[in-house]
């Protein structure tokens, strides 16, 4: 009996179950409930036709449920992506399909459009995204349209941590530039700022762009000292035979190198500079460390991790410690753990490039799974040479000299070319800072200069890329040097350094610059004279070339500022005026390289940062025949 009840119960649940799948079928297939979304819409990817220089006609289809009243249809648009209402837009007539034309957009520029409704209730739905690229438009059109950067050189005004929001650029000392995931440049830094405004957020500061012209500041990425560095410390003091420190005192926090690793890990090794001497009164001065910070996301300025110590100072002379901190050709460290640059090569090998001032720059390799020292490390003293562990030298501007105004290495590598390149700072920071470069076909050298010298076995590196200089018109720049090097991914390239207005105008202003770099045939790598300021980088014409020039011979001359002359081209391709007067001139259009009385000079849209208003000018920068560097810039 009880087996029987529980048959017709199950039917019962069976049928049951039955009738509420027909129900729901049935409302399912009803007309008013098709699949249009929480909102009772959907919007069809839209199509765009007729796209010239500065429009682009759009048509999009839409689907409504019965109860939903619309009260606007049109397209959002935007050189971001994902635009929406509150980007610019453009209201479309039509009902089920409407359509518009966007008017007024800038030429050679990609836009992210989307169509858009509004419900009478106060919804918004939004269709998928398209992208699409304006026009080549005429050379007049595209240069018409440029806006050039607004923000300040002389910042003083805006210095102040309570203008932070405004600084853009301002404040930047020995930056260093990633492109990361995300589509932005993120730029990392000493710390150092006009005023020491940046002790109020931390340490190592951030900030991002996606143009390389207007910066969002991030505030510091470490926000103190890390644990680890007094215990470090403390116990190599006692391996020395030395007294404990509590690590009172102002630590450095200078110059880091972030890289990205991998989709998802980037990498930042800092330096920092620990305070007081090593014996007391007349002895050298403490050691300084370089740290290991990771982060999967740099969107997030405070998902920084530190990974702790990688290496420090190394020295050759045991522990005879007690030299004087004034007597330079005697230093007691061989090399100075500060300012990393790191890399990884074609080959997936990782290495950290660092030292300044001391004996030279080694490289020393990593583990690229954890970013720490391939070799487990002695203690950082040996007699009669560095322990080798702590790295192989690559570059010394005077073989044996233990203090040499030398400093802040970056390598990079160009696939292009094959060649490694190592970027040095020379001299003084405050106005004689310059940067030369040489290259490897190896990670360890040698390193050669452009006039074949080996650097690796000591020597001046030629050339100068970088120079005090001035243009008419302008203040000029001193100071810069110190340089972050990195690419687009799309073949561009660019140098990041510091620069610094003159010492009769205000020397401690540290303004962040950003450069266009271009590459001679010989694979050299060349840094245009104005900053960068994404100007159209539509073709030269010849004709363009014709008139006045400002011209710059940037030879090494230490301290002092180069100033322009004029340089006037004719139309016959003669040089009417200037150093190379009576010679003469030949344009390829293709390679956009001016030759001017046999020197290659090659050319690039960029801001006229001397003009009132700003502008947009041509400039050049070439390597002549005597390793001489030259900039220039088109008189307007």
């Amino acid at each position: 009996m009880e087996k029987n009840l529980k048959g017709k119960y199950m039917k019962l649940y069976k049928w049951f179950g039955l009738l509420i799948g027909c129900i729901v079928l049935s409302a399912a297939c009803s007309d008013d409930d098709k699949n249009f979304g929480e909102l009772g819409v959907t919007i069809e990817t839209p199509v765009a036709s007729d796209t010239t220089s500065s429009s682009i006609q759009l048509k999009a289809t839409l689907e409504v449920a019965n109860d939903v009243v619309l009260s606007k249809r049109g397209f959002c648009y935007s050189t971001n992506e994902n635009p929406d209402i509150y980007s610019a837009t453009v209201v479309a007539d039509g009902d089920k399909i409407f359509a518009a034309t966007i008017d007024g957009l800038l030429v050679n520029t990609t836009y992210y459009i989307r169509a858009f409704v509004v419900l009478y209730n106060g919804g918004v739905a939004y269709s998928p995204q398209i992208a699409v690229a304006t026009g080549q438009g005429t050379l007049e059109e595209q240069l018409a349209q440029y806006k050039a950067p607004t923000y300040l050189d002389n910042y003083a005004s805006i210095s102040a941590w309570s203008m932070r929001s405004q600084w853009n650029l301002s404040n930047v000392h020995d930056p260093t530039v990633v492109l990361a995931d995300d589509g932005y440049y993120y730029m990392y830094q000493t710390d150092a700022s006009y005023g020491n405004a940046h002790t109020a957020g931390g340490h190592f500061h951030g900030r991002r762009s996606k143009d390389l012209v207007n910066w969002e500041y991030l505030g510091g990425t470490m926000k103190s000292l890390p644990s680890w560095v007094v215990p470090k410390l403390n116990e190599i003091r006692k391996e020395m035979g030395l007294s404990a420190t509590t690590g009172e005192g102002d630590f450095g926090y200078w110059a880091p190198c972030v890289r990205k690793v991998k989709s998802g890990l980037y990498r930042m090794y800092y330096s920092i500079v620990c305070p007081g001497l090593l014996n007391g009164e007349g002895t050298w001065g403490e050691r300084s460390f370089i740290g290991l910070m990771e982060n999967s996301d740099p969107s997030n300025n405070d998902g920084w991790v530190d990974k702790g110590y990688i290496v420090t100072n190394a020295s050759d002379k045991g522990l005879n410690f007690n030299i004087s901190s004034t007597d330079w050709a005697n230093a007691y460290y061989k090399w100075n753990a500060i300012d990393p640059s790191f890399i990884v090569t074609p080959a997936g090998e990782h290495w950290l490039i660092y030292g300044s001032w001391h004996s030279g720059i080694v490289a020393m390799q990593l583990n690229s799974d954890t970013g720490m020292p391939k070799q487990t490390l002695s203690v950082p003293w040996a007699e009669g040479k560095a322990p080798e562990e702590y790295g192989t030298l690559i570059y010394t501007r005077g073989a044996g000299n233990r203090w040499q105004a030398s400093e802040g290495p970056e390598v990079v590598y160009n696939v292009e070319t094959g060649y490694y390149y190592l970027f040095m700072a020379y001299d003084a920071l405050g106005v004689p800072y310059n940067t030369r470069v040489a290259r490897s076909k190896s990670i360890t050298g040698p390193y050669l200069g452009i006039d074949g010298v080996n650097v690796t076995g000591g020597g001046d590196i030629l050339p100068v890329v970088t120079h005090p200089y001035k243009f008419s018109c302008s203040d000029g720049w001193v100071g810069i040097s110190h340089c972050a090097i990195f690419d687009d991914g799309k073949g561009n390239w660019f140098y990041s350094s510091q620069g610094r207005l003159p010492e009769s105008i205000d020397n401690t202003i540290m303004l962040g610059h950003v450069r266009s770099m271009r590459w001679t045939k010989d694979g050299w790598p060349l840094v245009m004279p104005e900053r960068y300021g994404a100007v159209p980088k539509v073709a030269i014409t010849e004709d363009e070339l014709v008139g006045n020039w400002e011209h710059i011979d940037m030879s090494y001359s230490y301290g002092k500022q180069k100033e322009s002359s004029v340089m006037t081209l004719t139309s016959d391709h003669k040089v009417s005026l200037g150093t190379w007067k009576d010679a003469s001139w030949s344009y390829n259009a293709d390679t956009q390289v001016l030759t001017v009385n046999g020197v290659e000079l090659y050319l690039q849209r960029e801001v006229d940062w001397e003009a009132v208003p700003r502008t947009h000018t041509i400039v050049y920068a070439g390597y002549g025949s005597n390793n001489k560097t030259y900039w220039g810039k088109k008189s307007k």
